[in-house]
């Protein structure tokens, strides 16, 4: 009998239940019912949108969204589509004030010069605007007020979930202040790599609950490429 690979990937995406072997056809089936459907509503930013959560019901197909730069190559589920289109909107309603970054990461102290640089070094490259302590708090600035400023100053944000977060945020330093903001804003995806999200449910179930990316899924480049694909 196939096995549910959900305790090892967590199925908060669609391609993780899709590839799964145990429930991908129970998924597949859930999709076809939901194909009566153009398309699927827009999320409110205030969290009120009555858009069901994702139950992988997108079994991996792709398509390209409203928000996808002309031309662009890169396909995503429904799944990343609802994802990341509370984030385009917040882009939106901010696009009049041009100073704004467009993404704060928020990571864990221990990730400054590993996942966390590749990550902001892919999302720049991608023409992404990104607040990143390592390089926008100077010497002698007060890290929490810098920090302040550039959630302020940021439009949206994401969470790089990492072993190193999951082991800092029940301590309550500066990655689990960044994280409250965030989640009061209800502006921020998380990006997991190299854990689940089921081991992040135990941390943060309110985090948990927030589809989002996965680098066991697709490539830290390519996660970093669907940030970018917004036509400017």
């Amino acid at each position: 009998m196939a096995r549910c690979t959900a305790p090892t990937y967590g199925h908060r995406t669609a391609s993780g239940a899709a590839a799964c072997p145990a429930c991908g056809s129970r998924y597949s089936s859930s999709y076809r019912s939901y194909q009566s459907y153009d398309s699927y509503p827009s999320y409110s930013s205030s969290g009120s949108s009555s858009v069901r959560q994702s139950s992988g019901g997108s079994s991996g197909r792709s398509r390209k969204p409203r928000w996808s730069r002309p031309g662009s190559s890169i396909l995503y589920t429904e799944s990343e589509v609802r994802s990341l289109t509370p984030i385009r909107e917040n882009v939106e309603k901010r696009s009049n004030q041009p100073d704004l970054r467009d993404i704060f990461l928020c990571h864990a102290w221990d990730d400054r010069q590993g996942a966390a640089k590749e990550l902001h070094d892919l999302l720049e490259s991608n023409g992404v605007r990104v607040w990143f302590s390592e390089k926008d708090v100077g010497l002698g600035v007060p890290l929490l007020r810098a920090i302040d400023k550039g959630l302020a100053n940021s439009k949206v944000g994401i969470v790089l979930v990492t072993p190193a977060l999951l082991r800092r945020l029940p301590k309550e330093g500066i990655a689990d202040k960044e994280l409250s903001a965030l989640l009061a804003g209800d502006r921020l995806i998380p990006v997991v790599h190299e854990t689940t999200y089921e081991a992040l449910r135990d941390v943060s179930p309110l985090l948990a609950s927030r589809s989002g990316l996965s680098t066991a899924e697709e490539t830290m480049k390519e996660v970093a490429a669907k940030f970018g694909d917004y036509d400017e």
